[in-house]
């Protein structure tokens, strides 16, 4: 599991290829990955926004933003703990994720906090020590 905490918010990112779903003839891998964010401050947070950038080992960048997570824009009261799984199909067989999520107070007040960079390994691509 990977994990970062930025201004008193924790990400933690668990992701899994997904071999069903994957068609290495065809350069289709595909992963699933599971985020947790936990609200550690002492004040409601709203998910507003979202930014990922998705590299693949061949080089190619997607950049991803949109409004939320999963179709929703939660609020985490303090304590609370909200988690979502959402899949990511690459062309190759291993690349990487990061990015941010954008949160909001209740007084309007937003800031970004870091998704930690995770590894989409597949067992498809060889390994070797660097």
């Amino acid at each position: 599991m990977y994990e970062q905490k930025t201004k008193d918010v924790v990400v933690r990112v668990e992701p899994d290829f997904l071999a069903d779903q994957s068609s290495p003839a065809d350069d289709c891998f595909v992963w699933a990955y599971t985020v947790e964010i936990e609200n550690q401050t002492a004040t409601d947070l709203q998910v507003v926004e979202r930014f990922w950038k998705i590299a693949d080992s061949r080089g190619q960048v997607q950049e991803v933003r949109g409004s939320g997570v999963v179709g929703e824009q939660p609020v985490l009261r303090p304590g609370e703990v909200f988690r979502y799984t959402s899949g990511a199909p690459l062309s190759a067989p291993s690349g990487m994720m990061l990015g941010n999520y954008y949160l909001e107070t209740p007084e309007g007040d937003r800031f970004a906090v870091e998704i930690p960079t995770f590894l989409l390994d597949s067992p498809h691509e060889p390994r070797g020590l660097n």
